[in-house]
């Protein structure tokens, strides 16, 4: 994984993880990163200090960014489950029809295919993938 310290067009910073150079090179030429602050797309790498250390230093310091990371994501599964809806594998379906306003606003998540997130992009909806990492675990459905 990559790090890079990320800054939009209003000088908002924040940071970013690539599996690669490319990686960030392919999503920022798609507009995929935005600024967390204001959404902007506009998106460039900011200047940042190298990082010199020793193996076990290196260690150390990928333990800690590794658990700081889970904590991380553990906090923001919570944040989505608690605060969305699951939708399931109707997600194409209860977007268009939160967007639409046939159904009140509310956030959810769920699976899409390739091809339903494609027809939501071409409609103007916004709908992103959530990193695995980030998805909450399925409830278990209770047996009768």
């Amino acid at each position: 994984m990559i790090r890079y310290d990320l800054i939009c067009k209003h000088d908002h910073a924040f940071e970013g993880w690539f599996s690669s150079s490319s990686d960030y090179d392919d999503q920022r030429a798609k507009r995929l990163i935005q600024c967390p602050i204001c959404s902007s797309a506009k998106i460039e790498k900011a200047i940042m200090a190298p990082n010199v250390a020793t193996s076990r230093k290196k260690d150390a310091t990928a333990q800690k960014q590794l658990a700081m990371m889970n904590e991380f994501a553990a906090k923001i599964r919570e944040e989505i489950s608690t605060k969305c809806d699951d939708v399931g594998d109707k997600f194409a379906d209860e977007a268009r029809a939160i967007h639409y306003g046939e159904k009140p606003e509310r956030g959810i998540y769920g699976q899409a295919t390739k091809r339903e997130a494609e027809a939501l992009h071409e409609e103007g909806i916004a709908a992103l993938p959530l990193p695995d990492m980030l998805a909450p675990t399925p409830a278990k459905k209770k047996l009768n």
